[in-house]
């Protein structure tokens, strides 16, 4: 333990040293989240020191420190020495329709990997990955870490949320983000996101870091920054980390809700589905085989989960886990084998579905994802508060892609809503959401358009 008068008494000295831009010491820092963890940082020092940060920013060095800190501050999970190097997982920055986890951690189980996948749920309009699988009836996402090592072994990959015993440091530090305007500072983001998979005890990590009208950066430039703050201070943790960089202007996929989206990752489980979730599965899949060992490159990793998709394993997978967290066999088996109309029947279907017409004839240049994940917000999709309940069966199938030529009154978006009926500027919302163009059609572009690999040792 440090001295009393260092805990309490240098605090407002080591928040001044970072107000003023100065650089602080590993065991600086260490004091820091120690008084944050232990309760001898008051709220308002916490969030003198998040400001400081935020306006100041911190070096690499900085930022690994407070990772570091921030994993040790709670339980590291421990695994059987023989599933390294194969130990892996996947983070992505949050978008709308991002369903990429639930086919992804089977479809690299299926490739030998073992995955303890740790997720999250919404967060503003993004959907949160634990909410969709929660749309299954009897699915838990409270996992202990003995059963979390349970399931690795019976199936390969679980998908969970995060243990109180795990980071607590950065259950208080994200928190008071919100609510002090420091989100968006890039040395918070980094060791929020590294001090929980530093505290998995993972060997490989692959970052999706979105950039676009519904992400939180709005450009491919201005997203790169982070995206090499992660690979940096990932590969100094020891994880052999790589960042792909994807577009979040229109949504990924076809559908937006939590239990179209379980719908739409069966598709994807089962060979099929949109083009743009399956290159994000097998890029992001491909570069950790490809970081793990288990593939020669990149490319030939992708076209092992590309296999692991096509040939069931995946799916099959996908299945165990379900039943190893907790739905029912008869339930798994109805969802990864039977037709569409009978998984509805196991997941509900929204009271209403409403489909918007097209105003005039167009070629669709683009469709945006942001007024559409806030409509489906406001209608029971997301949250306003913390715990408060969400109706997983509200949701949008867009009819139409990128590049498509329309005809005027032809389909283009399906609402589902339990709403007596949609309001004015809901609907206004959504129909400005379809941007058409007279421009011939065109083949859409890919999602992923940058790829950040580890330094050289």
């Amino acid at each position: 333990m440090e001295p009393a008068e260092e805990d309490a008494g240098g605090f407002p000295r080591l928040i001044q040293k970072k107000r003023d831009g100065e650089q602080l010491q590993a065991a600086e820092i260490r004091r820091l989240v120690r008084g944050v963890c232990g309760g001898s940082l008051q709220q308002g020092q916490i969030g003198a020191l998040l400001m400081a940060v935020r306006l100041r920013g911190m070096d690499t060095g900085e930022t690994l420190a407070l990772t570091r800190e921030m994993a040790a501050s709670g339980r590291v999970l421990a695994w059987p020495r023989g599933w390294q190097p194969r130990l892996v997982d996947k983070h992505s920055t949050g978008g709308v329709g991002d369903k990429v986890s639930l086919a992804l951690a089977p479809a690299l189980a299926a490739c030998g990997c073992k995955v303890p996948m740790i997720s999250g749920r919404g967060l503003g309009h993004t959907g949160g990955t634990l909410d969709k699988l929660e749309s299954i009836p009897g699915f838990n996402v409270s996992q202990s870490p003995e059963q979390m090592r349970q399931i690795l072994e019976q199936v390969g990959c679980c998908i969970v949320g995060q243990s109180d015993e795990l980071v607590p440091a950065d259950k208080v530090l994200y928190s008071l983000r919100d609510v002090t305007a420091t989100v968006d500072s890039l040395p918070l983001i980094t060791a929020s996101i590294l001090s929980k998979k530093a505290a998995e005890n993972i060997s490989a990590l692959v970052l999706d870091v979105k950039f676009g009208s519904a992400a939180l950066y709005p450009t491919l430039e201005s997203a790169r920054p982070l995206a090499q703050s992660l690979v940096s201070v990932g590969s100094q943790l020891g994880i052999k980390t790589a960042a792909v960089l994807s577009e979040m202007d229109g949504p990924l996929g076809q559908r937006v809700g939590h239990s179209l989206e379980v719908l739409e990752t069966l598709e994807c489980l089962h060979g099929g589905g949109p083009a743009d979730l399956r290159e994000l599965v097998t890029t992001l899949g491909g570069c950790l085989l490809w970081q793990c060992g288990a593939a020669e490159s990149a490319e030939a990793g992708s076209g092992c989960i590309a296999a692991a998709l096509d040939d069931g394993s995946a799916l099959r997978i996908f299945q165990a886990m379900l039943q190893a967290q907790g739905v029912a066999p008869s339930v798994a088996q109805a969802l990864c084998t039977a037709t569409e109309e009978q998984r509805y029947q196991v997941l509900g279907r929204a009271r209403t579905q409403e489909e918007l017409l097209a105003p005039q004839d167009g070629t669709v240049q683009g469709i945006l994802a942001l007024p559409i994940a806030r409509v489906l917000h406001s209608l029971g999709a997301g949250r306003t508060r913390q715990g408060q309940p969400l109706n997983p069966r509200v949701g949008a199938e867009l009819l139409v892609t990128v590049g498509q030529r329309l005809r005027k009154d032809q389909p283009w978006l399906r609402l589902h809503h339990e709403a007596p009926a949609l309001e004015a500027g809901a609907g206004r919302a959504l129909r400005d959401a379809l941007l058409l163009s007279d421009e011939p059609p065109f083949a859409p572009p890919p999602r992923v358009r940058d790829l950040l690999l580890p330094p050289p040792p």
